[in-house]
């Protein structure tokens, strides 16, 4: 794609854009599913669901996989007690999915694995269910979640990270 397509095509969309692909009672529900998940193992997840790509990042040619690897760390993603945190980055702009693990979890997955959810939530996306697809990336991440870092009910298990989805 032309660079300067590329970049009429991110700025187009903004925040609203965003809000309107998944609206607030959605976002609600998303965040009541990431909550229930994380309390049958260590790991935290968070998605994250971006409009377009910053100027910065659309001027250097950056791609959707930068971006999220990048919010990977300054949402801290990457800071759990056991390297099993998982961000779900969703970039509108060009329908791009990303799913990026910390080492802990990511050792026990494979790429196939994750471009078997990735494919999933792209079937969703496509015909429009955002929050569907969102539900199903966090209902598989909790599955590979639940199999390699499960937890016992009564044992301690502090929130790390926010639950509430990220919309920019």
């Amino acid at each position: 794609m032309n660079k300067l397509l590329r970049i009429f095509k991110h700025r187009w969309l903004d925040e609203r854009d965003a809000q309107r692909a998944v609206g607030m009672p959605a976002l609600q529900r998303i965040e009541a599913r990431v909550a229930a998940s994380e309390s049958h193992h260590s790991g935290e997840i968070r998605v994250c669901v971006e409009a377009g790509l910053p100027l910065s990042y659309l001027m250097r040619n950056a791609s959707a996989r930068e971006r999220a690897v990048a919010l990977f760390g300054k949402l801290r993603v990457w800071d759990t007690e056991h390297n099993n945190g998982v961000l779900i980055y969703l970039l509108l702009a060009e329908r791009r999915i990303e799913l990026v693990a910390d080492r802990g979890l990511n050792r026990h997955v494979d790429a196939a694995q994750w471009q078997q959810i990735a494919d999933a939530m792209g079937a969703a996306f496509k015909q429009g269910q955002f929050e569907a697809g969102l539900n199903q990336a966090v209902d598989a991440v909790d599955a590979l979640l639940r199999q390699h870092f499960a937890i016992d009910a009564s044992a301690r298990n502090p929130n790390e990270l926010p639950d509430a989805p990220i919309v920019l």
